[in-house]
């Protein structure tokens, strides 16, 4: 990373190591590094680790030595994150939020506040590579995150920096390490910030307009009582009051009845033969007779077919359930050509 030398690079510090040691090995290419951590949109009544994150961003910053900010991204991430994922939850489809989330955050308004202040380069601690523009995936099979970033702009991808990217994660821990950071043995975090000890499942209680039902099998035979049909995912193993001996997945959503179909087998629907996508973005978009390889939940199978328009027309039937409001990604060997939302 010679030619980073005297660059001018803004890090985005979340607290955790992956970021810390971003920033670590920049400093070491003898960038101009400057931290800064961005602060998202937080329910008043909900804990959450922001400010423990905050703290912990700083201290990293203070032992490298470099400049730190904090970036009030809060209305963006309410607007982008929250509200869209409520939205979703409440047309019954299945959202995600990290992916909008770096579309419009991370590298939305992050990447524009760089780009205000004069820098070369952002650069995050995804698991992720990008070379001359294209998108490619982590070398680490397990921690590889390129499927959350197929939205991204292609002008905030040419200028953004992924230096953890052809590495591990046990070789980031070790560097962590040797480079003494103060936070070098801090867990990976998990889930949502915002949500804090609060699950997914009772936040959206306390958002949606919920209310037990009955569960059917594909026979129309009630099986059980479901929580609220809402909360459910397609393809999600559930647990049912009063309930006939499971286990039992959700098959379909009858949301106006307020009514799940239940199977005791997870398996995909025979109505996903061509995935139309919405609000598609693509850093290379394939010709229509070339084959390619979509993803359409994370670290999920991969499915060959061909992208006519914006339809992907899958080669073989899919495994899994497919819900409307995922994300498909498209893939050609480990380069990510884009993708969208399932319609």
């Amino acid at each position: 990373m010679k030619y980073l030398a005297g660059k001018k690079i803004f890090v985005g510090l979340s607290g955790g190591v992956d970021s810390a040691v971003t920033a670590a090995l920049l400093q070491q290419a003898g960038a101009d590094v400057y931290g800064v951590f961005i602060k998202g949109w937080y329910p008043p009544e909900l804990l959450c680790t922001w400010a423990s994150d905050r703290r912990d961003a700083m201290r990293v910053a203070a032992h490298l030595g470099i400049p730190f900010h904090t970036l009030d991204a809060s209305k963006e991430y309410k607007r982008s994150v929250i509200d869209y994922l409520v939205r979703e939850y409440g047309a019954g489809r299945t959202p995600n939020p990290d992916i909008m989330c770096n579309r419009d955050v991370k590298f939305g308004v992050f990447y524009e506040f760089a780009k205000a202040y004069g820098a070369d380069h952002i650069a995050t601690g995804h698991y992720a590579r990008q070379e001359g523009g294209r998108l490619l995936q982590g070398l680490d099979p397990e921690k590889d995150q390129s499927y959350f970033l197929w939205a991204i702009s292609p002008l905030a991808l040419s200028m953004t920096l992924f230096p953890l990217g052809a590495l591990h994660k046990s070789e980031v821990r070790t560097l962590a390490k040797s480079f003494d950071l103060p936070n070098a043995d801090k867990r990976d975090s998990q889930g949502i910030c915002f949500l804090g000890p609060v699950s997914m499942d009772d936040f959206l209680r306390a958002e949606l307009p919920n209310q037990p039902g009955k569960a059917i099998d594909e026979s129309g035979i009630e099986v059980g009582q479901h929580d609220g049909v809402l909360l459910s995912t397609l393809g999600e193993r559930i647990a049912l009051r009063s309930a006939v001996p499971g286990p039992w997945y959700v098959l379909e959503k009858d949301i106006p009845n307020n009514v799940l179909v239940v199977a005791k087998e997870r398996r995909a629907e025979a109505s996903t033969s061509a995935l139309h996508l919405a609000d598609a973005n693509w850093f290379t978009k394939p010709s229509e007779s070339e084959e390619v390889h979509g993803q359409y939940r994370y670290h999920g199978p991969f499915v060959a077919g061909v992208l006519r328009a914006d339809v992907f027309v899958p080669n073989e039937p899919a495994t899994e359930p497919i819900a409307s409001g995922q994300s498909l990604v498209l893939y050609q060997g480990d380069e990510v050509l884009g993708g969208g939302i399932i319609g």
